[in-house]
């Protein structure tokens, strides 16, 4: 929550400012956001955790709540995938249900007012901390170029190298037309990574920004603690739709043009 003394601008920058480490002093690009990477990485293992729970005591009678709950996602998952999906790969539904999982996850974390996990870490000597992972776009071009490299593999595996090629230069005007063809494809293969990371990136981002501005109200005396708690949870209930849709979106999307590289034009 922003104090009397620190005005709304200063605080919402602060909260979307990551922690980084340099890499190479000399070049920018080489530039680590460690609050990206080290959240990200926790609540991977920790989906991977919970995963491990339910299969720990996995019973084929009555499941317990965790499984019960496990199992029903897994299965909602696995038959969203295999709809969107006609290839004969058993990797698709492990991809779907970690994407899915694992940027909910990310996402989830949009739930959590910002103070909750910056003013702890001051305390600390950490001066920055971004806490949403979606909302640096540095995390979802990640994931996205993830599933750009998948598909290309999956292009290779269904038409072999040779095959994929030809393609490329001769799909869909023939092949006197490569030029015009391989600008097409081009254009068309570079265009979904980056679609999907964008799409994520910019729900997350303008949630984020909006809720902090929400937050900030509470540094303007009573009525704007009032109006920062009303506020603040109907946009958290909102966002209670929002967090799984966008995750599903990003699996749902990610599947289909997996299985868009293995048909030929």
């Amino acid at each position: 929550m922003a104090s009397e003394n620190e005005t709304a601008a200063g605080y919402i920058q602060h909260h979307l400012e990551n922690l980084k480490f340099q890499v190479d002093e000399g070049s920018a690009f080489w530039t680590l956001h460690v609050d990206t990477l080290a959240t990200s990485v926790v609540l991977g293992l920790l989906m991977l955790f919970g995963f491990w729970l339910a299969t720990r005591k996995a019973t084929a009678g009555v499941p317990g709540k965790w499984q019960a709950f496990v199992e029903l996602v897994l299965e909602f998952l696995d038959k969203q995938a295999k709809d969107a999906y006609h290839g004969p790969s058993r990797l698709v539904t492990p991809i779907a249900i970690t994407l899915f999982c694992w940027i909910l996850l990310l996402n989830g974390l949009k739930l959590v007012p910002a103070d909750f996990i910056a003013k702890p870490l001051e305390f600390l000597g950490v001066g920055y901390w971004k806490p949403v992972p979606t909302a640096d776009l540095n995390a979802t071009l990640g994931l996205s170029m993830s599933v750009f490299l998948l598909m290309i593999v999956f292009a290779l595996r269904a038409k072999g190298l040779g095959g994929w090629i030809h393609e490329l230069f001769t799909a869909p005007f023939g092949k006197w037309m490569f030029p015009f063809n391989l600008l097409l494809n081009a254009v068309e293969l570079l265009s979904k990574p980056v679609s999907l990371a964008m799409r994520l990136f910019g729900n997350m981002f303008a949630g984020e920004v909006l809720f902090l501005l929400i937050w900030a109200l509470g540094g303007a005396g009573l009525l704007g603690m009032v109006a920062s708690g009303a506020l603040g949870l109907g946009w958290m209930l909102f966002h209670l739709l929002v967090i799984p849709l966008q995750a599903f979106i990003f699996m749902m999307l990610s599947v289909v043009y997996l299985s868009l590289m293995e048909e030929g034009h």
